[in-house]
Formats: C-alpha cells, sequence, structure tokens
C-alpha cells in the first residue's frame, strides 16, 4: 500500500460522539444576530442586531464564516447545505444532538429566508471585508461598515444564488418529517431562488469583485452551483424537470473539472456522487455520474494509480491552499457517503490494477477524522476543546479577545491588536472549531498570525458532522 497507510494501521480509540457534540457547538460561537436563551457558548453575546437596517432590509442572523466578523453567503449556504446532507445520511446516528444539528441548520436557513425576500435579489454579504480584516475587533463590538451587497437581475450571481437553493432544498429534507410547514417554505423559495440564479446567468465576481474577492472569489464558474442546485431540487422533489435540466447541462459542463474538487466553489465530486445516488438502475442514463463518482475515488485513494491529491507522511490528505482541513473534511464525507450504494450493490471500484471495495472507502475516511482527533506524529486533536492537546491560539477575533463580561468597556478596530500578536492562548474556548490544520510535513505552528493554517471555517466542520455521527455508532 501506499502512503498514508500508516495512519490506517495505528487508529486510536477516539470518542467520536464527543467530538460530534463539540462540532455542532462550534456553529453557536459562529452565530451573528440576537442569541437564543438557549445559547450555550456563553461567552458570545448579541452582535450585528442592524444588519440591513439602512437598507430597510432585515439581515439580522447567519453565522459569520470564519475568524472575522463577516457574513458571506456562500460559504454560509455551502455549510449549510453539508449540515442537511449530513443529518439526511446520518441524522439516526446523532442521537441526542440532532436535536442541535437541526438548530444549527435552521439558525443558516431563517437567515436564508430573509436574505432572498425580496424578489430579484440575494443578499450575498453583510459587512465590508476590507474594513473588517483591517481591524481585530469582538464582533460584539463592530464599529466596521455593515454595507449589504446584493445580486440582481442586472447583476448576477449565479453561483450565490443557486448555493443557497442547494442549502435551501437540502434543509427542506430535513425539517419535512417535523415541521411540514417549515419545509414547504424552504422548498418553494429554493425553487423560487434556483430559477433566479438559473434565468439571470453570471459570476458575482464580476459584479461584486472588489468585496467578494479575494476572500470567496468564484474560481470554478457558477455552471457547477446551477448543477448542484438542480440535484438537490431533484432529490428534494423528484420532479423530472430537475433531472431534465442536469441531463442536459452535465454534458457541456463535465469535462471542466478535475474529479477530486468539492468544497465551497467547486462541487464537480459532490454533485457525481449526489446524482449517482439517486439514479435507479433501470435509468436509461446512469452515466456520466456513476462513472466519474469511480473516478473520484480513484483520485481519492491513496493506492491508485490515478491519485490526484497529496498525502502528508503522517497519512492526512493534502491539496493546495490554506484551510487545508476543508479537504480532508469534504473528500472523506463524500467518500463514507458513496461508501453506502457500493456497499448495497455489493460492488468494487476498478482503480488500474487496484481493486477498492467499501470498506476501503470507509477506512480511509475514518483515517482521515482519527488524524484530525489526534492519531498524527504530533499527537495533536485539531478540534478545540477536543483531547489533552488541541489549538490554543487559533485565528479568531471572538474567541481572542476578552469577553464583554471580563471587559465590558469597547474594544476598538486598533484596540484588539495586542491581543491579535499576544503569545498567550484564546481566553475564550471556540470548542468543536477545527482549524485550518497542519502543513504537508504535518508540521503546525499554533499561531494566531498563520491564519491558512490556525482559522476555523464552518464549512471545515460541516461534513464532519455526517462523519462523527457515522463513526460514533459504526
Amino acid at each position: 500500500m501506499a502512503m498514508g497507510s500508516g495512519l490506517v494501521a495505528r487508529v486510536a480509540s477516539h470518542d467520536y460522539g464527543d467530538a460530534l457534540t463539540k462540532s455542532i457547538l462550534f456553529y453557536e460561537g459562529q452565530r451573528s444576530g440576537k442569541l437564543p436563551s438557549t445559547q450555550r457558548m456563553n461567552w458570545r453575546k448579541d452582535s450585528a442586531l442592524r444588519d440591513g437596517f439602512e437598507i430597510g432590509v432585515d439581515l439580522v442572523g447567519g453565522y459569520y464564516d470564519a475568524g472575522d466578523n463577516i457574513k458571506f453567503s456562500f460559504p454560509m449556504a455551502f455549510s449549510i447545505a453539508m449540515l442537511a446532507w449530513s443529518v439526511l445520511e446520518f441524522g439516526p446516528s446523532m442521537g441526542s444532538d440532532q436535536q442541535r444539528a437541526l438548530e444549527a441548520i435552521q439558525w443558516g436557513t431563517d437567515y436564508f429566508l430573509k436574505a432572498t425576500n425580496i424578489p430579484g435579489f440575494v443578499f450575498a454579504q453583510v459587512g465590508d471585508p476590507q474594513g473588517d480584516h483591517n481591524c481585530w475587533e469582538r464582533p460584539e463590538d463592530m464599529d466596521t461598515p455593515r454595507t449589504p451587497f446584493a445580486v440582481s437581475k442586472q447583476f448576477p450571481g449565479s453561483e450565490v444564488s443557486a448555493e443557497i437553493a442547494a442549502a435551501l432544498a437540502a434543509s427542506s429534507m430535513v425539517f419535512r418529517p417535523i415541521n411540514s410547514r417549515y419545509s414547504a417554505r424552504l422548498l418553494k423559495r429554493a425553487r423560487m431562488v434556483f430559477e433566479f440564479a438559473d434565468k439571470y446567468r453570471g459570476s458575482y465576481n464580476d459584479s461584486l469583485g472588489p468585496w467578494v474577492c479575494p476572500f470567496y472569489c468564484d474560481y470554478s464558474g457558477y455552471q457547477d452551483e446551477l448543477l448542484w442546485g438542480a440535484a438537490w431540487l431533484l432529490r428534494a422533489t423528484k420532479a423530472p424537470y430537475y433531472w431534465n435540466y442536469v441531463l442536459a447541462n452535465i454534458q457541456n459542463w463535465e469535462k471542466r473539472g478535475s474529479f477530486a474538487e468539492f468544497g465551497w466553489d467547486t462541487k464537480h465530486a459532490g454533485i457525481n456522487v449526489l446524482v449517482s445516488m439517486l439514479i435507479k438502475s433501470q435509468t436509461p442514463y446512469p452515466e456520466p455520474f456513476v462513472a466519474n463518482a469511480d473516478k473520484f475515488v480513484c483520485s481519492v485513494l491513496p493506492e491508485s494509480p490515478t491519485v490526484s491529491v497529496s498525502y502528508s507522511p503522517g497519512g492526512l490528505l493534502v491539496k493546495p491552499g490554506g484551510s487545508n482541513l476543508q479537504h480532508a473534511s469534504t473528500l472523506s464525507f463524500l467518500l463514507l457517503v458513496y461508501s453506502r450504494p457500493l456497499s448495497k450493490a455489493n460492488r468494487v471500484i476498478h482503480c488500474g490494477n487496484i481493486v477498492a471495495g467499501p470498506d476501503r472507502l470507509i477506512q480511509v475516511a475514518r483515517s482521515q477524522v482519527d488524524y484530525i482527533l489526534g492519531s498524527n506524529p504530533l499527537n495533536m486533536s485539531y478540534m478545540v476543546g477536543y483531547g489533552k492537546k488541541f489549538p490554543k491560539r487559533i485565528h479568531h477575533r471572538g474567541s481572542s479577545l476578552p469577553t464583554i463580561s471580563q471587559h465590558p468597556q469597547h474594544i476598538d478596530c486598533g484596540g484588539g491588536y495586542t491581543y491579535l500578536s499576544s503569545k498567550d492562548p484564546n481566553p475564550n474556548l471556540l470548542t468543536g472549531a477545527v482549524v485550518g490544520g497542519p502543513d504537508i510535513k504535518d508540521s503546525y505552528a499554533d499561531s494566531r498570525l498563520d491564519y491558512a493554517h490556525s482559522e476555523p471555517t464552518t464549512y471545515i466542520n460541516a461534513p464532519l458532522v455526517g462523519l462523527l455521527a457515522y463513526f460514533k455508532s459504526h
């Protein structure tokens, strides 16, 4: 076997249940708006209570994407879609944590109902990123501009709109058995927002580029989000319209992408896995989804001759760029999800001369989860508050600054910089936050200034919720 085998051989016994609880609790630390009485992460307080008011729109709520105080709809919607997919696949394994996962999803969907409430407009962002990133402030103290940015018919943003449609459609299925009225409302809005995304095509890079770039610039085009949104609407409605849409558009698009791409920007592998699971064996057009999903597996397995990702000496899946653990968590989630139909069909995947069955996919997914939780050369958990040794100086404003109760006086834009550069551990535990992670040599500096490795994000945790739920009960 190739790289990565060492880690699989020494599986530590992890408390997946504890990690699951914490991975969901993290979302309470990212909440924007008026916090509920059930808030458990109580060092966080209300923030951004006037978002949208300057233009007469209620945009209070939602999530801060990472260690800053901006609300970016594109990665927020992907995070909600992945939380919903986690619950749809592995909800029964979550036990009492399922209710908390639903609350985390609804905190996002309630916000997206507000952000898509005016026909012909979709709010893509709240907050001026340059102003915010130049300051080191608690969200509760924010005095930087809270400018709302929207896409419209004249200034389209198909990727952000279709991603919101995907999140709403996936979430509608989660709420269907428990709150049919809310579920129907989400699905109706998903259809409307998808239609808007498809009818007025264009990238928000062109209309909102100075504000969304380089943070959440769309590098892979908006066609993948249109397909992803249609695929979720197909799963939620079973309407032939969405099946025909996916079939008609996949041919133009499938030549563009790498099979091992899946994340807030690029949806290739996710679309193929999702659609391949919706295809019944009698469907006359199973291609190219099943073949492409198989190619995805072959591009990720370390022993495959067509592997297109790297592995660190300690066995961590690595792709170029920052926040690497997002790739380990999203791609592992897809491996785990895809192992299920393989198992059902009693099927294996051929990667050249290598044969991989569903157990091998689960094994690789587990190796990544175990690495994140501490089975790595540093014996370090990359989830805050899990295990004996974990990151103490994460790149996160609220976590690194004293709480309102400890320091009731306002800390202004520049006043927080002494805390940013301090070598002291963060005073507030952002429990469950998973940071960007180590480098390709398995080393980790635990420095607040090293944001590519020390910053947590909502989209690293979301697929991990599903993975942890499965391993908790298997």
